[in-house]
């Protein structure tokens, strides 16, 4: 079985070597009737990262073993991880609102346009106003593509005007909203954050070497 770990993203085999599957059976008098308590391990094959992800599944018992209940104990919910080099306040809220998403997809949506205005805030340095004016303001300042993306999760729906009142008052968001703000935060993380800081590294080396063969050249 194929498996990325959710980590490093590096691209595992999951074999009896990494992988560590149990179960329980739950005999007692509860309205479901006898279940399965089953857990799954299973461990990144990366010699630097070598993170344990960790699963319980609840399934009924009888031939059906029909799923009643999934739990993602590691790493919490899906959060993606990024490095830490992105800022700790925008990272914390990413991951608030990852983790509140199903509990509380209203707060999560809340959490998420915090994030995306403390992302236009620091990447671009705008002056702080309501969330719809920022995103008008770097209109010029980035990719048409990505404006639009930005812009057309403004304006789908009820978004459009929770993104136009104070972020922080929170307001009736559905599941698929809050799930289309925290793909917006990822994308938006990997292009200015992740992206930047690679290509920031690369200029750094080419730099680098340029002057390392300059200093040769004087030294002959």
């Amino acid at each position: 079985m194929s498996w990325t770990c959710p980590y490093c993203n590096h691209k595992n085999v999951v074999t009896e070597r990494n992988r560590t599957t149990n179960r329980g059976h739950l005999d007692d008098d509860n309205v479901n009737g006898p279940l399965n308590l089953i857990w799954r391990s299973i461990t990144c094959l990366n010699e630097s990262c070598k993170q344990l992800t960790l699963e319980v599944f609840l399934r009924k018992a009888d031939g059906e073993s029909k799923l009643l209940n999934h739990w993602k104990l590691l790493p919490e919910g899906s959060v993606r991880p990024f490095p830490s080099y992105v800022p700790a306040p925008i990272l914390g809220d990413y991951k608030e609102a990852v983790l509140i998403k199903d509990l509380s997809p209203k707060a999560s949506a809340t959490l998420a346009r915090r994030c995306l205005q403390g992302m236009i805030r620091d990447v671009w340095g705008v002056k702080p106003a309501r969330l719809v004016d920022e995103i008008k303001s770097i209109e010029d300042k980035i990719e048409t593509g990505m404006w639009k993306a930005i812009d057309a999760v403004r304006s789908i729906g009820n978004i459009g005007a929770h993104m136009e009142n104070d972020i922080n008052v929170i307001v009736d968001v559905d599941p698929d909203e809050a799930e289309l703000l925290i793909g917006l935060l990822e994308l938006l993380i990997q292009e200015w954050y992740v992206e930047r800081h690679d290509r920031e590294e690369r200029v750094k080396a080419i730099t680098a070497l340029a002057d390392e063969k300059k200093a040769l050249k004087k030294a002959k």
